[in-house]
């Protein structure tokens, strides 16, 4: 009869092995969750207040700063209201909601990186013709097209991934809907869809990331022609933030979704899914602005602006 039964909701079981420890991982990531937050805020109010970051650069950064806010709210309140339950159930209709807008932001990550590295490629190696090529109508068009494809390559995973029939259990070993323990779960042959992640995930995420590898190539291979020590410091540094960011994110998410379903252990289960679902996304406006001179110098000038302001009130 249990494996006669459909599925009608999913039990997140996360670090419910743990419960001694839930409160203070409740702490932690809520601290860590109000933390993003609050930094991709920041990000978003200096690069619109400060007329020096109207750049194409600082657009795609203030893109990708609204992109991280959305992605780990899709998946972080959830586990946070999860560590103070009793029950950690999901619906079904609310599990694959969860998982679309999941791999749907993931995904428009994933080339938006790719686009802020073409950012930085023309920028270096050919700053003459920059403001030409990368227009304002050129910037909207990429990044809506980052959304667009993003959103259209999740669709055609949740798809195949919920057109399986769930039946022997409901228990994701992990606190969000993600594709590989759900098809852990399924009670049919998984090998179309487990082909589909590989093939059509692999060619969304490895395309732009060769895209990305082949910006930074040209990047590298043009700052090394500089004669001078300085320029060529000048010139790496406006990549390296985005650079560390890109070899975060795009480490974490092969080594969890480009392998085979079976090799999965349960602390990998568990502990991939929360780097770059929850530590990444933290650390990222964490790195740009802690290594970048022109945003640090807009925060200044932000809050010079704001005692003139507290000041001339209190008069």
């Amino acid at each position: 009869m249990k494996n006669q039964m459909r599925v009608v909701e999913f039990l997140l079981l996360g670090f419910s092995s743990l419960p001694e420890l839930q409160l203070g991982l409740f702490v932690l990531f809520l601290s860590l969750y109000l933390s993003m937050q609050m930094g991709n805020i920041l990000i978003v109010t200096i690069t619109l207040a400060d007329h020096h970051l109207h750049t194409p650069m600082y657009f795609f950064l203030r893109q990708l700063s609204l992109l991280e806010i959305c992605y780990t709210s899709v998946t972080v309140p959830k586990m946070l209201a999860n560590f103070l339950a009793k029950r950690n159930a999901i619906s079904f209709a609310g599990c694959a909601a969860q998982l679309y807008f999941f791999i749907a932001l993931g995904s428009v990550e994933c080339t938006l990186l790719a686009v802020m590295a073409y950012d930085r490629f023309v920028a270096i190696c050919n700053p003459l013709c920059y403001s030409l090529i990368m227009s304002k109508m050129v910037c909207y068009s990429l990044v809506t097209s980052s959304w667009i494809s993003g959103f259209l390559n999740s669709m055609i995973h949740t798809i195949f991934a919920f057109r399986l029939p769930f039946c022997a259990s409901n228990e994701v070993k992990q606190f969000f809907c993600d594709i590989p323990p759900l098809l852990n779960l399924a009670c049919a042959d998984t090998h179309t869809s487990e082909m589909l992640l590989f093939v059509v995930g692999g060619l969304y995420g490895l395309g732009s990331f060769l895209l990305t590898l082949i910006s930074y190539v040209q990047i590298i291979s043009a700052i090394l022609k500089i004669r001078t020590t300085e320029g060529r410091h000048k010139a790496f540094s406006t990549c390296t933030s985005h650079l560390i960011v890109v070899a975060l994110f795009f480490g974490t998410s092969f080594f969890m979704y480009l392998r085979p379903t079976s090799s999965y252990s349960l602390d990998q289960e568990k502990l991939i899914p929360v780097f770059y679902a929850v530590v990444t996304p933290t650390l990222n406006p964490i790195i740009y602005s802690l290594r970048n001179k022109e945003m640090n110098a807009a925060l200044r000038r932000m809050f010079h602006k704001s005692m003139v302001c507290y000041r001339n009130i209190k008069k």
